[in-house]
């Protein structure tokens, strides 16, 4: 992110030893192989319904501005309550519900070498990001699959279509894409106390997205009342996941839009279920330098 802080993100350090699944306190072994896409879906939503706790490192590519920006983090995360630590090379972010009201610790180890209580939805920490810290983790994935599985309707195989399989980082994969070649843009009468990100969430599509097409707005929270914007029919004209054979979570997701590539993650050295000691969620953690 701006500030010197360098982008946190999500989204999506480089890492340098081959992904590894830990499958801690995690049970697949009621999963059953998938014939079609429809059932390699519900297996991604049950693997992501079992996640209690996470550890990952995120590869992040996002096209912001018509260009691709790439950041690396690590991430630990605790799903009820919602607890998160993210860290990059030197900044270090850390969220928990109900704590400090509402606003994220950041240390941004530069200037101004101070610890800062920042909003995740305000300026600093959201500007050219796609995603906030509240959409860190593969849950929200997890929803947009849902959505389109709904937009799907009766078609499903027509639109979620399982590719065949291969290797990606040493782990056996489904190949699986979602598309939507109707894809497009359409006019949204904003109603009484909207923002971009509200209508985005509730419609299953990128704010960020939202945002860009509509310059007019210059932020999530500038458009009124009656105001007609533009906004997708759907999350992506087209999705590429790679979805991990024996734990069903996505290793990479691949998005694209009108435009093209509008942005990728890649989820790296997961542990799933892993046990995450509740000090590690404190600023008084002896690992971190808040």
């Amino acid at each position: 992110m701006k500030l010197k802080i360098k982008r946190y993100h999500l989204g999506l350090f480089t890492v340098l030893f081959s992904v590894c699944i830990s499958l801690v306190s995690f049970d697949f072994s009621d999963q059953k192989t998938p014939t079609n896409s429809q059932e390699l879906v519900k297996n991604i939503l049950t693997s992501i319904a079992n996640i209690k706790t996470l550890r990952y490192h995120l590869q992040c590519g996002e096209r912001i501005k018509g260009k691709m920006h790439h950041t690396q983090s690590h991430v630990k995360l605790q799903v009820n309550p919602r607890k998160l630590y993210l860290a990059l090379n030197g900044p270090e972010l850390l969220w928990v519900k109900g704590e400090n009201n509402g606003n994220a610790y950041v240390n941004p180890s530069s200037f101004p070498y101070i610890n800062l209580n920042l909003d995740p939805y305000g300026l600093i920490m959201r500007k050219d990001q796609h995603h906030t810290i509240h959409e860190m983790g593969i849950h929200y994935m997890g929803d947009i699959l849902k959505d389109g599985l709904l937009k799907a309707g009766n078609n499903i195989e027509k639109h979620f279509i399982l590719q065949g399989e291969e290797i990606y980082n040493g782990r056996a994969c489904y190949r699986l894409s979602i598309a939507f070649p109707d894809f497009l843009w359409e006019s949204y009468t904003v109603k009484k106390l909207e923002t971009i990100t509200s209508i985005a969430r509730r419609l299953h599509v990128s704010e960020y997205m939202v945002l860009e097409k509509n310059p007019s707005a210059n932020w999530y929270n500038d458009i009124k009342e009656g105001e007609n914007i533009l906004v997708p029919n759907v999350y992506a004209k087209l999705t590429m996941l790679l979805v991990d054979k024996e734990t069903f979570l996505p290793l990479s997701n691949k998005v694209f839009d009108d435009k093209g590539l509008f942005e990728t993650y890649e989820y790296l050295n997961i542990q799933v279920n892993p046990t995450i000691a509740p000090e590690e969620f404190t600023k008084e953690y002896k690992e971190y330098h808040f």
